[in-house]
């Protein structure tokens, strides 16, 4: 599904230019779990700026459902982001005053599908995440957890083929962290792809491999059982 080969990104400045990326390369296949891994300034957010369609890089390749991004105009990158592509971020970036339902829909509403299949769409997705109780609530009346479970189902109901999460449990308790976390790890468990941006180990190991950045390069890429062999942390 993705492939990148000595992606490169370099931001310009008056004096040295900052090189956020430096040659990273490994592939995602269909129906994979994956978490990169990295401290502050590793570059794990240049990275999925990049993957997601959000930036482009200046060196290396990326290749995306076979498709380079060379090949691709800025209207090609966007319509391809709105239909195979679902976004978790920490802060949710929910319409506070609108309801579950509202806010979920609104991916929908740049597409040609009629009313009554997007009503159905909605309902499927916020029902996945077990919020069909607070359908009608608004957004901001929500608990973290359930506004990130609220964020999970917009990021579902297009049905994309990848689902970018950065950082999703950032702003949740411990318990509401572990039930998105266990929503993401069943979605994965029924054949979607997720790709996980996370500095926290625990919420790591949901995935089944964990790619560590560092300066901008890949430190490590392993499967969860050989990463946590290769740290003395497996039990």
């Amino acid at each position: 599904m993705i492939e990148i080969r000595d992606l490169q990104k370099e931001y310009p400045e008056e004096e040295t230019p900052t090189r956020a990326l430096r040659g990273m390369t490994f592939s995602i296949e269909k129906g994979e779990f994956v978490s990169v891994m990295g401290p502050s300034g590793s570059g794990k957010s240049t990275l999925l700026h990049i993957l997601s369609f959000l930036d482009r890089p200046t060196g290396g390749s990326y290749t995306f459902l076979g498709r380079s991004i060379d090949d691709m105009t800025d209207r090609e990158l966007a319509q391809v982001r709105n239909k195979d592509m679902g976004f978790v971020f920490q802060s949710f970036n929910l319409l506070s005053r609108l309801t579950v339902y509202d806010n979920v829909e609104i991916p929908l509403l740049y597409s040609t599908i009629p009313a009554q299949k997007r009503r159905t769409l909605v309902e499927e997705a916020v029902r996945s995440v077990g919020l069909e109780e607070k359908l009608y609530t608004e957004a901001g009346k929500l608990s973290g957890g359930q506004k990130q479970r609220v964020a999970i189902a917009r990021a579902l109901v297009t049905d994309p083929n990848v689902i970018f999460a950065d950082e999703p449990t950032g702003n949740l308790d411990s318990q509401s962290g572990l039930q998105v976390m266990e929503i993401l790890a069943s979605l994965n468990r029924k054949g979607r792809t997720v790709v996980l941006v996370t500095h926290e180990t625990q919420t790591a190991e949901f995935a089944d491999r964990i790619i560590r950045v560092k300066d901008g390069m890949v430190e490590s890429d392993n499967p969860i059982t050989a990463d946590r062999l290769r740290r003395g942390t497996l039990k």
